[in-house]
């Protein structure tokens, strides 16, 4: 294995793309004293946001999960953290652009993990022209638009991140099965991208973060199994025979994260290059593609978690309908109000998504300092529902459960 073979490539002041990538839709404040690259900055302003927060109580794969030994979303943005830096480091990329793109990733996705951005998809499409909803564009938009910080003077304001952070972010789509990726030269508008995986990333630094991501779930969605008793000893000699066939290894007693974390980097290291790509050889390709088949119809199809599916779908369109009853403008205070006292929680945080988001109320905006842009017009219904897609996006699992419990209590 030889380090750095990236070096030349890597996204810095030298680089061809540099300008593009450290670019921002608007300038941002800049402490005289600032010691942080541009990309640092990024990832302090990600890592202090409340959607970045609020990963830690999202579904990764088991639903709304009392045990603090399981798997969350805010645990895999972090392995997917540590498995871009350890690449990027050992390919001499640039490892402050990576552990960006990689906090931030998965912020804003939808509660109860795949299964609630499906519902949000639907209810997109049902109710706002052309609508759509995946959640690499919807992470991208959350942090443009949704996601603010204070300033020196207490302004709420967008965080304006980078081009390159950004792009690396909605470009992260794992659930791919090419083996190497190249990054895209062109400069494209991010806001313009359609559809997942339509456009590799700009960066190598991002190409990274698009295979880590896939590596870093893998093994840890095997011990959250193993932890819930779900897999038997049927499945253990499955997991065996499959990696026998693919490695030549007929010894391997122990499967668990690290083992096969560890592989997959080595195996990437090895066989990644500017001339090859970021790239896996035929046997490790072979294996990631199998344990994804094998995780697909063992642990995401169980039964329980089935199950759970009815659950989350009843959550999620309770809410939406719901917060669509407020759309009138003539009664909305006094809907607001009334509800306020039925359920409290869901009234309180959406009345508020509306004063910092949207039209409704400018003079309550100022007085909270809310400079962010404005992008609901309440007086727009289908602008209204994407509102409220939007802020059901932003929710927690166990926040969105409390907020249907107050729905149907009585």
């Amino acid at each position: 294995m030889t380090d750095k073979k990236f070096y030349d490539v890597r996204i810095t002041s030298e680089n061809t793309k540099w300008s593009n990538s450290v670019g921002r839709i608007n300038s941002i404040y800049q402490r005289p004293n600032d010691i942080r690259s541009d990309f640092a900055r990024d990832y302090t302003r990600i890592l202090h946001s409340n959607g970045y927060r609020r990963l830690k109580t999202k579904t990764q794969v088991f639903f709304a999960t009392k045990s603090d030994h399981i798997c969350t979303r805010i645990e895999h943005v972090n392995h997917v953290a540590s498995v871009s830096s350890t690449i990027a480091k050992h390919l001499g990329l640039n490892e402050e652009l990576v552990s960006a793109i990689a906090i931030g990733h998965d912020v804003g996705h939808a509660p109860f993990g795949h299964h609630g951005e499906t519902v949000l998809k639907r209810l997109a499409q049902e109710n706002i022209k052309e609508g759509t909803f995946w959640h690499e564009k919807n992470s991208l938009f959350f942090l443009d638009n949704i996601e603010t910080l204070k300033d020196e003077k207490g302004n709420s304001k967008n965080l304006n991140l980078t081009y390159a952070v950004r792009d690396g972010i909605i470009s992260h789509c794992g659930e791919v099965n090419e083996n190497a990726i190249f990054p895209r030269t062109e400069n494209i508008e991010l806001d313009e991208i359609e559809k997942a995986n339509q456009y590799q990333p700009y960066t190598w630094e991002g190409c990274v973060v698009k295979i880590a991501d896939k590596i870093a779930y893998l093994g840890r969605d095997i011990e959250d199994a193993m932890y819930f008793r779900i897999l038997n000893f049927k499945h253990y000699k499955e997991l065996r025979s499959i990696i026998a066939k693919h490695l030549n290894n007929d010894n391997l007693r122990e499967i668990n994260n690290g083992i096969l974390i560890h592989g997959f980097i080595m195996d990437l290291l090895d066989n990644s290059s500017p001339d090859k790509g970021i790239n896996l050889s035929e046997n490790y390709l072979g294996l990631m593609n199998d344990i994804k088949a094998f995780n697909y119809r063992v642990i995401y199809k169980y039964w329980r978690i089935e199950q759970f599916k009815n659950y989350a779908t009843l959550i999620i369109e309770t809410i939406f309908k719901t917060l669509m009853r407020y759309y009138d403008l003539n009664e909305f205070e006094v809907r607001i109000a009334i509800s306020r006292r039925n359920f409290p929680s869901i009234s309180h945080f959406f009345e508020d998504w509306l004063v910092k988001y949207s039209n409704i109320n400018p003079e309550k905006r100022k007085k909270k300092k809310y400079v962010n842009r404005i992008i609901y017009d309440v007086q727009n219904k289908e602008s209204f529902a994407k509102c409220c897609v939007d802020f059901i996006s932003g929710m927690t699992d166990s926040f969105a459960i409390k907020c249907y419990n107050e729905i149907i209590s009585f």
